[in-house]
């Protein structure tokens, strides 16, 4: 297998007690692995310490073959992400907001930007202001942003937040098709466990920043007839009962 993501006894604690201990995980090549679990799990906190957002407290995270602590740059250069909320300049138009990201990336032009624009169906809002976006509007430009510079491995926290359910089902697609299609790898979180099970093909339950299982979807599917009692599942072994 050709392991692109290898994040190895992750632990990374705030003051609050807060973070995650002890996480082990491997993306590879084309691979769709979705990290479930509630808000406050440590979800956000995995995907900061890859995309070089905050440092780890023990652990080790490598991309490429590349720690992220000891060479970030080199480590991201074939990463995108949307981590939180999209890094959107209202004032400016869907267009120039790309056009000023792709000043970064050498080899990125105004057909490119076209193309991701209509990749997630936002071409023809091409020259609006961003600040009349809708929410779901700016998540389909923060994807846009995270795919510009055609990455290797796409890290996306809740990509389809604000979306309905057309648009969901079309950034479902789009992920699991340039996984397929291009061997881009992925990395997404999410609280729903329908969406990680329609999207993905790994699934690591997160909870109260712990990492209860790692396993493929067929293996999970096998074990549970849907995604969602599989991770009430998880808990339960964890917790002796399910909080519902």
């Amino acid at each position: 297998m050709d392991s692109i993501l290898v994040i190895e006894n992750l632990t990374k604690l705030y003051k609050n007690g807060r973070g995650v201990k002890n996480i082990n995980l491997t993306v590879n090549r084309g691979d769709v692995v979705g990290l479930l679990g509630p808000n406050g799990s440590g979800k956000t906190t995995i995907m900061k310490t890859v995309m070089g957002m905050c440092h780890a407290g023990s652990g080790k995270v490598t991309i490429f073959g590349t720690d992220v602590e000891e060479d970030v740059e080199k480590a991201l250069g074939k990463v995108g992400g949307l981590i939180e909320r999209p890094a959107i300049y209202e004032y400016l138009s869907a267009y120039d907001n790309l056009k000023m990201m792709a000043r970064f990336y050498p080899g990125v032009d105004d057909a490119r930007i076209e193309h991701v624009m209509n990749i997630v169906r936002i071409g023809r809002y091409a020259k609006e202001k961003t600040g009349r976006f809708s929410l779901g509007m700016k998540q389909r430009l923060g994807i846009a942003m995270a795919i510009l510079s055609e990455p290797e491995l796409v890290v996306l926290d809740e990509p389809t937040n604000g979306l309905d359910i057309e648009g969901t089902v079309e950034i479902r697609e789009i992920i699991k098709r340039l996984a397929a299609e291009k061997g881009v790898s992925f990395l997404v979180a999410s609280h729903l466990a329908p969406e990680i099970e329609k999207m993905c093909n790994k699934v690591a339950i997160v909870h109260e920043g712990e990492l209860l299982s790692y396993e493929t979807m067929e293996e999970a599917l096998r074990l549970s007839p849907s995604l969602e009692d599989y991770f009430l599942t998880k808990v339960k072994d964890k917790r002796g009962t399910i909080i519902i």
